[in-house]
């Protein structure tokens, strides 16, 4: 080996060629830079997923707790008046039901409509006794099987319009001077009387007139047979003794009350009542 080769420096990192530089290096020059990056963007992602996480719990809780009201109660009331005019100036539930309208009961009478002309069908031979098609149909019914006993009904009065009660309240007041509220005892004024509704009866004693519109008709056959059977067609007294309206007993007094319009026209009524 000669002196020159002895003298001669191995050449510096600087001055090799880039060919001559390894893949590996030139291809990642900084690999503590790279892994660094590495580091801070797995940090990143991981500060992401716990802000999402943090608002997801806070979503929650407003939800479930209402932790964080979104607008002050000023701006509710001014959203909101009806909760900014209640007592304890919160909305009211979407959920709470207001009671229904309950209708004026005038003197212990409760407000009836008239049966159409057109359902109403002639209970008496001379027609002056009429009740709505299924209420006649039943009553005859029942007429025939208290005959069959050995009792015979007399029907004395039936439908009835707002005009017909016009006079029997305030006409026969006036004859027998009573007060209103007297009257109002034993008869309905006009647009209160079941009669209106073409389900309603005013029954006799074919064997004991002397009874018709009395309390003493409940001492009679008619009666008794009635108190018996009249279920069975349908068939109820509207005024029995104590009634919870306040009428007087009225023991010739029935409706119908066998099928759904006449159980709603009457029991719907009394549901309602103050």
């Amino acid at each position: 080996m000669d002196n020159a080769s002895l003298s001669r420096k191995p050449p510096q990192a600087s001055e090799l060629a880039s060919d001559e530089i390894p893949e590996a290096v030139r291809d990642h020059p900084y690999p503590e830079a790279g892994a660094s990056q590495s580091k801070k963007k797995g940090l990143i992602w991981k500060l992401l997923g716990l802000a999402a996480l943090a608002f997801g719990v806070s979503i929650w809780l407003h939800l479930n707790f209402n932790f964080f009201p979104a607008t002050s109660q000023a701006e509710q009331s001014q959203k909101n008046p009806a909760a900014a005019s209640s007592p304890s100036g919160s909305a009211a539930s979407p959920t709470t039901k207001s009671k229904p309208a309950t209708p004026d009961n005038l003197l212990g009478h409760l407000p009836y409509p008239e049966a159409p002309a057109a359902d109403l069908v002639n209970v008496t031979s001379d027609g002056s006794i009429k009740l709505r098609k299924a209420a006649a149909a039943k009553y005859q019914e029942m007429a025939n099987a208290a005959a069959y006993s050995g009792i015979y009904f007399a029907p004395i009065s039936g439908f009835r319009s707002v005009e017909d009660q016009q006079h029997v309240f305030f006409d026969v007041k006036a004859e027998r001077r009573q007060n209103a509220s007297k009257r109002a005892e034993v008869s309905a004024p006009p647009g209160y009387s079941e009669h209106h509704t073409g389900y309603a009866i005013d029954i006799g004693d074919g064997s004991a007139p002397e009874t018709n519109l009395s309390q003493s008709f409940d001492s009679t056959q008619a009666f008794k047979w009635l108190e018996a059977n009249a279920p069975a067609f349908s068939f109820e007294m509207s005024f029995p003794k104590n009634n919870r309206q306040g009428v007087s007993y009225e023991p010739w007094h029935w409706r119908f009350v066998g099928d759904r319009q006449s159980l709603e026209t009457f029991y719907k009524a009394h549901s309602m009542k103050k």
